[in-house]
């Protein structure tokens, strides 16, 4: 991501933004991960393909609209929210799993099931916080993460699991930082595009208590010693499904259910012209500086 380097004394070692200029690696670059803890992805009761449901809940409400920008710490995840804090973890030790801002929380949708495995589709709405007292808050938050998890439906197995950042829009990053103590009025914004942004499975998961060559049975992450283990057999059959939609259209059900004005249809100017002339009807124009489905505006 870039940068004006001069814009906000940006070299300055006391900048309000040296928590992002700082920010040069991964908190974790690999981590283990026990498959039972993915069972937070599953639904708490049957849902069909398609049909989305609530992974971490909003705590939002009509009289509370936003958080406090005035924070540094995330408070002690619970429940669900402790598989998305760990995973967050990796890029940064302080991820917050409820963003200040609606849509908050993370949903998710089947998107395609057989007797054995789903394929779970999700998008999580969090945001990292990037600085330290003595220097004021700086936001860094997202547009998005989404990602798929392939899971058996007893959570004893995951084939894969992926989790990103889109890049399909222009911007998809929004940054605001305070430079004084009162939010309404020391709070600076800004907006940019993030390149890459994820986390991936680096294989199928495997069993954590193995028989060696030598036969006797271990658990390999207790074992201090090298373990002479034969090699474990990857299953590279590709899934056939009963059930299934395309990654696109989960998604798509899961930015409805999280937006409910994406109900109604938005089209870019040319289709709209292209609608409108068909449909006899005039054209209504919105012009923004970012997106209205997801954080980056």
């Amino acid at each position: 991501m870039t940068i004006e380097i001069d814009r906000w004394s940006y070299s300055q070692p006391t900048s309000t933004v040296s928590g992002l200029r700082d920010w040069q690696t991964l908190n974790t670059d690999i981590e283990t991960f026990g498959v039972s803890q993915f069972s937070a992805f599953l639904p708490d009761v049957g849902a069909p393909v398609g049909q989305p449901y609530t992974l971490i809940a909003s705590n939002l409400n009509i009289f509370t609209t936003t958080l406090s920008s005035n924070r540094y710490f995330p408070p002690r995840a619970s429940g669900k929210e402790i598989i998305i804090h760990k995973l967050l973890h990796m890029f940064h030790p302080r991820p917050f799993v409820h963003s200040r801002f609606a849509p908050q929380g993370s949903s998710a949708v089947i998107r395609a099931e057989n007797e054995h495995y789903v394929s779970i589709v999700f998008r999580i709405h969090a945001e990292f916080q990037l600085n330290q007292p003595p220097l004021h808050p700086f936001w860094f938050t997202p547009g998005q993460f989404t990602g798929e998890l392939v899971i058996k439906r007893d959570a004893s197995h995951i084939k894969s699991f992926h989790l990103f950042v889109p890049t399909n829009k222009t911007l998809n990053v929004d940054m605001e930082w305070l430079n004084g103590p009162l939010e309404a009025e020391n709070m600076e914004v800004d907006i940019g595009f993030l390149p890459q942004m994820e986390i991936k499975s680096t294989s199928p998961s495997i069993p954590v208590t193995m028989t060696t060559e030598s036969g006797d049975t271990v658990n390999i992450l207790e074992s201090d010693e090298p373990i002479d283990l034969p090699p474990v057999p990857m299953d590279t059959t590709p899934i056939k499904w009963n059930s299934e939609i395309s990654f696109q259209e989960a998604s798509d059900s899961l930015e409805k259910y999280m937006y409910p004005f994406k109900k109604v249809p938005y089209l870019s100017y040319l289709e709209a012209c292209k609608v409108a002339e068909v449909e006899k009807k005039l054209v209504h124009l919105i012009l923004l500086w970012g997106v209205l489905d997801d954080q980056s505006c």
